[in-house]
């Protein structure tokens, strides 16, 4: 590529490769709103709709790892387009689902493309930008992450209240092949960036296993409880795979990643922030939508109309930490976001009623997207070229693990209100993440370094 920072169309190429990031995130939330809709059209039990969402976060987080791998050994332009293919042919498959198993079906394929397209994309930015220009290409990327989420509330409402369920995975097939053509030229024809070694498979495998295992039993551990012999069963159960892709790391010739990467401050709180960050987000709009509808009794597209203040407060947030962050620290930004975020939540732990809902659920909206700043610039900063697509995957593995998680905690502890008999379910389910969140802050103080100029500076610093 030359200089990463004197790619002629570099801008273009991120605002292309926003938007297809925008598409996976969005998918994770959007639909959610249409869950009773597709359900009656299709005849689906409870249960089975659970799956509607936790099929793509699964496959989505669970080859994560690997997608990042593949990115850095056979070139991030080739995993990227591949991904992105499955990922706007899979969405094709859903809507046109007349049953269970194709409709889930579609769902792992399009967590599949998610894997491969989501860590090459991020891979592509940290190379492509440095300096001062990553820092605000990484505050638009969690914009549109953090926004995306919000967004699929709003969009959901809409195309379920319009044009029907199956829209919501429509909509991505002409902007899926509308930015495959786009990146298509726009891309730069790269080699691969790492060197000459084979995909370690089985270390992919049992990494894929173990992380796959433990978002499955956060998944289902609101409904099967916390301390049941199945959820812990399977927790063990990753923990064991976990430790023997250690092991298999440890006497690979081609490992699937260099363990030491764990051992370093920056990535390690970079992922700290993006899972606490994460579980918080789709916690509060999990709430938030819920509460809304099954409470308050609003419809898909009065709910969806009124997450737009907060979509617009997320990507705000997240626009004033990139300008911040290269001037003060990582440090400021993670602790400060992590407070804005616990006092907006406290407001619908304490008061009831949609308006406050919306202002609380915005105002955190805000510091979580300044938090997913923080996160993605204290990861990224000190990894070299070669190792850019395994710490993208790494970050967007625990912002699924953030989400599976946020959303199991929060279910648990709001059962009573999602089943429609009282408000206090929610009222705990929030005070829950304000103390969460206000735990970060003195976590963040604590774990993230001072690294301003590091930040600031070229991405491939040690």
């Amino acid at each position: 590529m030359g200089s990463p920072s004197a790619h002629p169309g570099r801008w273009r190429m991120l605002a292309l490769l926003g938007i297809a990031q925008f598409m996976l995130i969005l998918d994770v939330t959007v639909v959610a709103i249409a869950l009773p809709h597709i359900g009656d059209d299709l005849g689906l039990a409870r249960d089975t709709l659970t799956w509607v969402v936790s099929a793509y976060t699964l496959m989505f987080g669970g080859f994560m790892l690997l997608g990042g791998r593949a990115a850095d050994l056979l070139g991030a332009r080739r995993v990227l387009l591949a991904g992105l293919l499955l990922f706007t042919v899979a969405s094709l498959v859903t809507g046109l689902a007349q049953n269970a198993p194709m409709l889930i079906g579609g769902r792992i394929a399009q967590g599949l493309g998610a894997a491969m397209l989501s860590p090459a994309a991020l891979s592509v930015v940290t190379k492509t930008f440095q300096g001062q220009e990553l820092n605000k290409a990484l505050g638009i990327w969690s914009a549109l992450g953090g926004g995306g989420s919000a967004v699929g509330v709003l969009l959901g409402g809409v195309l379920t209240a319009g044009p029907g369920w199956q829209w919501v995975f429509y909509i991505n097939v002409p902007i899926g092949v509308v930015i495959f053509i786009a990146l298509g030229s726009a891309l730069p024809a790269e080699l691969p960036t790492g060197p000459r070694l084979r995909l370690d498979v089985p270390g992919a495998l049992l990494v894929t296993a173990g992380t796959g295992t433990a978002i499955y039993a956060l998944i289902s551990a609101g409904d099967r409880g916390w301390a049941s012999l199945s959820t812990l069963g399977m927790l063990a159960g990753a923990v064991v795979l976990y430790v023997v892709f250690v092991v298999v790391q440890r006497t690979s010739r081609s490992p699937l990643m260099d363990l030491r990467i764990l051992t370093r401050r920056p990535v390690i709180s970079g992922v700290f922030l993006i899972l606490v960050a994460t579980a918080l987000m789709i916690s509060i709009f999990f709430l938030g939508s819920f509460y809304l509808q099954h409470y308050e009794g609003f419809g898909a597209l009065q709910t969806g109309l009124m997450f737009l203040p907060i979509a617009v407060a997320t990507i705000i947030g997240a626009q004033v930490a990139g300008r911040l962050v290269g001037t003060v620290g990582a440090r400021p930004i993670a602790v400060a976001s992590m407070l804005i975020a616990a006092v907006g939540i406290a407001v619908p732990a304490f008061l009831q009623g949609p308006a406050l809902v919306v202002l609380g659920v915005s105002v955190g909206a805000a510091g979580i997207g300044a938090a997913f700043v923080a996160s993605s610039t204290t990861a990224l900063s000190q990894v070299a070229h070669h190792e850019a697509g395994l710490a993208s995957g790494l970050l967007s593995t625990f912002h699924e693990f953030g989400a599976s998680l946020g959303v199991a905690v929060v279910s648990s502890i709001a059962a009573a209100g999602l089943a429609g008999s009282t408000d206090a379910g929610f009222a705990q389910a929030f005070t829950f993440a304000a103390v969460t969140a206000a735990a970060s802050a003195v976590l963040a103080f604590l774990i993230v370094p001072t690294m301003r100029s590091a930040v600031a500076g070229s991405p491939t610093a040690h």
